[in-house]
């Protein structure tokens, strides 16, 4: 791995911005089968070598390469960048302006100086009187692509289908693992999707030359679906079967979710259901399709077409469930731990009396119930910290095991306790166990 900001002298031509990412991913698969040698740049080194772990990186934020200067060293063994990278909403780790403009507008410019062709993958619907900041940022960064005088493509996909999950599919992935009901806001809102094998022959035709400098596009399926024929389709795909009833949330309700999300994303929370996903669905996630034949390229699959030639598989069930799931159980463990605390700090004279009746002094006794008292709450408090979450499943594990073993050595009668205190905690550390896994990043 290359911290330095330089390439491996082995690199060749093809640096892919966000490459660990889902569409970034899939472009490098393909560019990889073309026989190309892909360099990757990120800012999360661990999540690289875990993703793609055989092609060399270059560990950067984007958010710090808002100067042509800081581009230049990187740059100086590329002939294509290939830019995947962004961000749905403001956020303390995201900074839209920042990734979608100023780092794109810096970069485009180290990219006509250097004589590298720069391919930017966009959104549709980019417009610089757009309603949110994700689609006119994006489009002040297309506009400063154009006037930089690089070779260049700009391409806006629409909903991006994939054998994996990230953002919007995953959303829609969590809506059809619902049992029995389907719950879903602005069923008539209209979607156009496109593989993300059929996005990836496009940067690839692109980097062979097939398509001309200049040209841009939107990468849409031909004809858009309906919110409510998209998420059933995809619970058929999954095998979750047709849905009993749909529960349409009113308007205001998937708002208040949604600003409820936005406040989550505060504490690292980063979930597709902020305000921006809400808003951009409710103006219709479409395009004008693009004939792209005249460069031999197929027209694109449909979504069905798509879901056929990709079968869901069992694990793809199992991250459908665990995607709904994995907040429920954040939730769970966090009031869990939060309400151990606050009831031991509220009953710490009972509690500590029965660690008198076994011998401890009245003082260490009432020290010790108070002590564990705040470990529990700030575990919980951990529990909320998107950061700390996983730290706080191994501290909730660590610290269950120590009260069973303590328990064990100065109240052991608990274990028959009619009303199991210490069996219960058992399944508690199952949970802190399963959330942990659930919490493991791309």
């Amino acid at each position: 791995m290359n911290n330095s900001g330089t390439l491996p002298e082995c690199a060749e031509n093809i640096l892919i911005i966000g490459a660990y990412g889902l569409i970034g991913y899939g472009i490098v698969k393909r560019l990889l089968a073309d026989g190309h040698q892909v360099t990757g740049l990120g800012r999360s080194g661990g999540t690289a070598k875990r993703v793609l772990p055989d092609i060399p990186w270059i560990i950067k934020d984007m958010s710090t390469l808002c100067e042509a200067d800081s581009w230049n060293p990187i740059l100086r063994q590329v002939s294509v960048v290939v830019n995947c990278s962004g961000a749905l909403q403001e956020g303390p780790d995201d900074d839209l302006e920042a990734v979608h403009n100023h780092c794109v507008s810096a970069l485009a410019s180290a990219c006509s100086a250097a004589d590298v062709r720069l391919i930017n993958i966009s959104a549709v619907g980019a417009c610089l009187d757009a309603s949110t900041a994700f689609l006119s940022s994006k489009a002040r960064g297309d506009a400063a692509i154009r006037s930089s005088g690089a070779q260049y493509n700009i391409f806006r996909p629409g909903l991006v289908l994939a054998s994996s999950a990230y953002g919007g599919t995953a959303m829609l992935r969590m809506l059809a693992a619902v049992p029995l009901v389907q719950p879903i806001a602005m069923p008539q809102a209209l979607i156009q999707a496109v593989s993300l094998d059929d996005l990836a022959n496009v940067v690839s035709a692109a980097i062979d030359g097939r398509i001309p400098d200049g040209y841009e596009a939107d990468l849409v399926e031909a004809e858009p679906h309906p919110l409510r024929e998209v998420v059933a389709m995809v619970r058929n795909w999954l095998g979750f079967g047709t849905a009993r009833r749909e529960f349409v949330i009113p308007a205001i309700g998937a708002m208040a979710v949604c600003k409820l999300a936005d406040a989550l994303s505060l504490l690292g929370w980063r979930s597709p259901l902020r305000t921006t996903a809400f808003k951009v669905l409710s103006e219709g996630v479409k395009g004008k399709p693009a004939d792209l034949t005249p460069f031999g390229i197929a027209p694109f699959s449909t979504m069905s077409q798509t879901l056929a030639n990709m079968p869901a598989r069992a694990e793809d069930r199992l991250f459908a469930r665990m995607a709904l799931l994995t907040p429920i159980m954040i939730v769970i463990l966090s009031l869990f731990w939060l309400a151990s605390g606050v009831i031991g700090l509220a009953q710490i004279n009972e509690a500590a009396i029965t660690l008198e009746r076994v011998g401890w002094p009245r003082t260490l006794a009432v020290a010790g119930v108070a002590f564990w008292a705040l470990v529990d709450i700030a575990i919980a408090g951990a529990f909320a910290l998107r950061r700390f979450a996983h730290f706080a499943c191994w501290a909730a594990i660590g610290v269950s095991i120590f009260y069973l073993v303590a328990s064990t050595l100065f109240v052991p009668w608990l274990w028959i306790d009619p009303l199991g205190p210490l069996i219960k905690v058992i399944p508690g550390i199952i949970l802190a166990l399963v959330t942990r896994v659930a919490l493991e990043p791309r």
